[in-house]
């Protein structure tokens, strides 16, 4: 077991979801606000009463970061993005990214056409544009599969399309999912959520595009670790 980050954990209950980015959760008997980064449904988690794992955070308008949801055998299922690229990013710091290996983040935030790529790596064999998406919509008879989108995401179509046309240019391009739930050991793209997002992940597929899953989760006292550093690709 590989640990990535070690968070400051104050156990939630997750009371409803406000808007797009607060969320009402109650700690220690009080209600307070909570910071929602990701812009998903979420909808099998967001259910009132369910206990979640939040962090504090000092300034705006909320008082903690609601990070994760109690999930299969105790743990956290990561619905945080920004930790979830936290937690990437010190693996691949580690050298435990085995489709990324011996390579170091070069750039981020970094502009292509009308949109902006997460990252720009240095590789030894050159470099690499790619997209990072959060797949916690789990799917499959055992739960086994992470999955992405939960509804549709005019951001992440337009985010697929210029990795097809950077890899239809030549250059190499990247899009990889973080599996942010105990268990999952395949990624599949949900064609209920957007179908277009689908067709796009298969024609960058045929492109070129490399597309890449990691699994990770939360232990209840605030470790995150790295499940499986490759999951299972089916488009």
């Amino acid at each position: 077991m590989h640990v990535l980050l070690e968070l400051n954990i104050v156990p939630c209950t997750f009371l409803k979801r406000l808007n797009r980015f607060v969320a009402l959760v109650e700690v220690d008997g009080e209600e307070r606000k909570a910071l929602v980064t990701n812009t998903g449904r979420l909808e099998e988690f967001m259910v009132p009463g369910r206990k979640a794992f939040c962090t504090p955070k000092t300034g705006g308008k909320t008082d903690f970061v609601l990070v994760a949801f109690e999930d299969l055998g105790g743990k956290g299922a990561i619905i945080d993005t920004r930790t979830q690229a936290r937690a990437f990013e010190r693996a691949l710091e580690l050298g435990l990214v085995p489709w990324l290996r011996d390579c170091r983040i070069k750039r981020k935030e970094v502009t292509v056409g009308k949109s902006r790529l997460d990252y720009l790596f240095e590789c030894p064999e050159g470099e690499v544009y790619a997209e990072m998406k959060s797949a916690v919509l789990r799917g499959g008879n055992k739960g086994e599969y992470a999955m992405y989108p939960d509804c549709p995401s005019v951001r992440g179509q337009k985010h697929i399309g210029e990795l097809i046309e950077l890899s239809r240019a030549g250059k190499r391009a990247m899009i990889f999912f973080i599996g942010a739930m105990p268990g999952v050991e395949r990624f599949r793209p949900y064609d209920v959520g957007d179908p277009k997002i689908v067709r796009l992940l298969r024609e960058a597929d045929k492109v070129g595009v490399e597309i890449h899953a990691l699994g990770i989760s939360l232990l209840p006292d605030g470790r995150i670790i790295l499940e499986r550093p490759s999951l299972e690709i089916e488009l």
